[in-house]
């Protein structure tokens, strides 16, 4: 008989039925890059699948795309910018933020060091490209104003993916979307010394740089708080150690490893959200009264609107 407890057993767990994994579609804001550390550590040390999740990462064809998917219900997430989720919703847009990436600005209006621009008053009669239209746009005129200059005397063109190669050409006179731990190594790289220009430091209030959406009327809350605990044990180990980190990161694709990137990655681990489902609604109320003061909205709309605690992390 004791010998039949260990077959018996085996028989029971072979017949307890496996736990399918819920599966989450997450569209990233742009190509693989050191901004997205957290998703790929979780990844690749396995965190998603300890929450039970099946995560699959897609990179958008166009970088507008990633919060239309979203609203069109094709992905559940998308990596998006705070600024955008605020003009979204003018567009009857159904999103939803529920959780932070990158806590802290990286957007900047970047010229080259030896260009024609030496200060943002420089920018009258000037060229400057952008990759996401409407967001970036409205930041740039927000910055141009608060220095006294006439958005309309400066021509703005949508450049797409090319934000370092279109400034280096000299084919616009500076970038407004340009990523400060990003492009500024590029430019170092190819032997181009850039100078930005901070949005916060410009008459742009701080904001969430990188944040998840996602469907307002459809999210499943409970499964995207696992998939945020599992990037907040990741960003945790990045904290802890950035360069065992790096060493994931850049070993999870032979095309991350890479002087621009392993440049990028210590200009960038230190904004990672250690607390992405932690809210702060303030920094979305001061956001929207920013944009209407800015002549960009009519009316202000109640943060809660914009933004939901799917963690019970509210600060």
């Amino acid at each position: 008989m004791t010998r039949l407890f260990p077959a018996l057993t085996a028989l029971a767990l072979l017949a307890t039925p496996v736990m399918a994994q819920d599966k989450l579609t997450v569209m990233l804001d742009w190509f693989v890059n050191p901004d997205h550390g957290p998703l790929i550590v979780a990844q690749e040390k396995g965190y998603f699948a300890d929450e039970n999740l099946e995560v699959e990462l897609i990179t958008p064809s166009d970088p507008n795309a990633p919060p239309r998917m979203v609203a069109a219900g094709q992905v559940d997430l998308a990596v998006s910018y705070q600024p955008e989720l605020h003009l979204a919703h003018r567009e009857d847009l159904p999103l939803v933020r529920v959780g932070t990436l990158i806590e802290t600005p990286l957007t900047c209006l970047v010229v080259r060091a030896d260009g024609p621009v030496q200060s943002m008053s420089d920018f009258t009669g000037k060229k400057v490209g952008f990759a996401v239209a409407g967001v970036q746009e409205m930041l740039l005129d927000a910055m141009l104003r608060d220095n006294d200059v006439d958005p309309a005397t400066v021509e703005k063109i949508n450049i797409g993916w090319s934000i370092s190669p279109a400034l280096m050409a000299g084919q616009v006179d500076g970038v407004i979307g340009a990523f400060r731990n990003f492009e500024l190594n590029q430019m170092a790289i190819e032997g181009h010394e850039g100078r930005c220009f901070f949005p916060e430091a410009e008459g742009v209030p701080s904001y969430d740089e990188l944040i998840y959406v996602a469907h307002a009327d459809t999210l499943d809350a409970a499964v995207i708080a696992r998939f945020l605990h599992a990037t907040e044990r990741a960003a945790a180990d990045i904290l802890n150690d950035p360069e065992a980190a790096w060493e994931i990161f850049a070993g999870s694709d032979a095309e991350l490893d890479n002087e621009l990137n392993d440049r990028a990655w210590d200009d960038t681990w230190p904004r990672f959200a250690v607390r992405p489902g932690a809210l702060d609604l303030g920094r979305y109320a001061r956001f929207e009264t920013f944009l209407k003061n800015a002549g960009a909205i009519e009316d202000t709309v109640d943060a809660e609107t914009l933004a939901i605690d799917v963690t019970g992390a509210t600060q």
